[in-house]
């Protein structure tokens, strides 16, 4: 039996069905599960001294291209919006391979850790040159998150009307097969699973209907969930409407792509009829601030979503759309934005951070997660309030409005993860070092 206290925190932010946040609190971790929240609690094993801290749940990255990680700020898509940005990406991107996707991954999945992450889901859609989504799922496993990976995938390539050069699709049943091989391999649906995987056709202007309907059908059989980007912008739009003849969510709905086991990223142009149907399917979204403005893409609507019952996290996106991977930033863009967009009582720093963290739990499944509540996975990011961003604060508790956005300590699993704002289970330097190398070498 192993366990860990935390001792002495100045607040203790729960996320439970109240939303509590306790003043003075201990929280005891044993083998892995929230065993007790309260005062003055004892424990034979390690202490970490939460004084000067404010202790919340692990925040949660409901979408990301972690190979990414290896391309941000390059020259020619810095400016430029959704399908020329992919047009100027994807012939860099063939030119990866197993080493490039797994050490991407570990410096995205450490980055997402020092902000504060302690689960990620994945969406890798492009396998070049023998590159699998193995390689990332075991860079979570040398980070130490949780995570979700989902097996993406290009079918439509520029020689069909695409946009992707053909080196980067595949054939669509090679693509259900190795769906199969994934999930059967390494999806975990226990609870406290670290490792739960997806079925993810990119977007419904890189696959056929059929592959789309093919995979809800095989993901149904497999019990896994769906993912797919969705109404992502102005082009986005324009091009439903010339191919099928109708808007996003209608498309979705029609391929049952639709359900509390479905979840769309952006959705920034869901119009009042795509909200009611996917509040009334509980189909989740991925709200991704930072991007949708680095491409232009627009405002989504999340006060509208929210009001209406969907469920909504948030995602990074890639750090070739981001250029960073630090959720607590992202949870405070999505307050800023909503507030620019409906005023300043439009969203509180509060409901900013339950979004980031049980929000994001409920849309990838996890009710095992989210939430500091006995019983609850022991996932839980410890936030120094004592420093300089927070000095002066009347309400520390409020991390959104004055930080900081880094995290001192990490826990996942009751496992640590960070400590002292350092990175415990990677050699991040080396990684860091690597990914750099790699960098130079594509751009050479």
């Amino acid at each position: 039996m192993s366990e860990v206290v935390i001792k002495n925190a100045d607040y203790v932010v729960t996320m439970d069905d109240t939303r509590a946040t306790i003043a003075n609190c201990d929280i005891l971790m044993r083998d892995g599960v929230i065993a007790e929240v309260g005062k003055n609690l004892s424990s034979t094993g390690e202490i970490v001294n939460a004084i000067g801290c404010v202790v919340t749940p692990g925040l949660v990255n409901t979408h990301h291209h972690l190979y990414q990680t290896l391309t941000r700020a390059v020259p020619g898509a810095q400016d430029a919006l959704l399908f020329g940005w992919l047009q100027r990406l994807y012939p860099i991107w063939s030119r990866f391979g197993p080493e490039e996707m797994r050490v991407s991954a570990q410096a995205g999945l450490a980055e997402l850790a020092l902000s504060g992450c302690t689960m990620s889901a994945d969406h890798l859609y492009l396998y070049p040159n023998g590159a699998r989504l193995e390689d990332t799922i075991e860079a979570a496993a040398e980070v130490g998150l949780r995570f979700h990976p989902t097996r993406g995938a290009m079918s439509i390539g520029e020689s069909d009307g695409g946009l992707p050069p053909d080196n980067l699709v595949e054939r669509e049943q090679d693509i259900l097969n190795d769906c199969i091989r994934m999930v059967d391999g390494f999806h975990d649906a226990t609870e406290g699973s670290m490792v739960r995987v997806g079925i993810a056709p990119c977007s419904p202007f890189s696959v056929s209907r059929e592959l789309m309907r093919d995979a809800a059908i095989l993901a149904r059989d497999k019990g896994v969930m769906l993912h797919t980007h969705l109404a992502e912008n102005d082009e986005d739009i324009a091009y439903s409407l010339e191919k099928f003849g109708c808007r996003p969510g209608q498309y979705a709905e029609d391929l049952d792509w639709t359900g509390a086991d479905v979840w769309h990223a952006h959705c920034v142009k869901l119009n009042c009829q795509e909200i009611d149907l996917f509040a009334r399917s509980s189909t989740g979204v991925a709200h991704c601030p930072c991007s949708n403005c680095r491409l232009g893409s627009g405002i989504a609507p999340v006060r509208a979503m929210r009001d209406a019952g969907v469920n909504v996290g948030l995602g990074v996106d890639g750090s070739a759309s981001n250029d960073t991977g630090n959720l607590m930033s992202e949870a405070r863009q999505a307050m800023l934005l909503q507030r620019v967009f409906r005023g300043a009582d439009a969203m509180s720093a509060q409901e900013a951070l339950e979004i980031a963290t049980r929000g994001g739990a409920e849309v990838l499944g996890r009710k095992d997660c989210g939430q500091i509540v006995p019983g609850k996975r022991a996932d839980l990011a410890v936030w120094d309030v004592s420093g300089v961003e927070s000095a002066g604060s009347w309400d520390p508790a409020a991390l959104l409005l004055a930080g900081p956005n880094k995290v001192r300590d990490l826990f996942v699993e009751g496992r640590q993860v960070v400590r002292d704002a350092q990175m415990v289970t990677i050699d991040l330097p080396k990684v860091v070092e690597r990914q750099n190398a790699l960098a130079r070498r594509l751009i050479e």
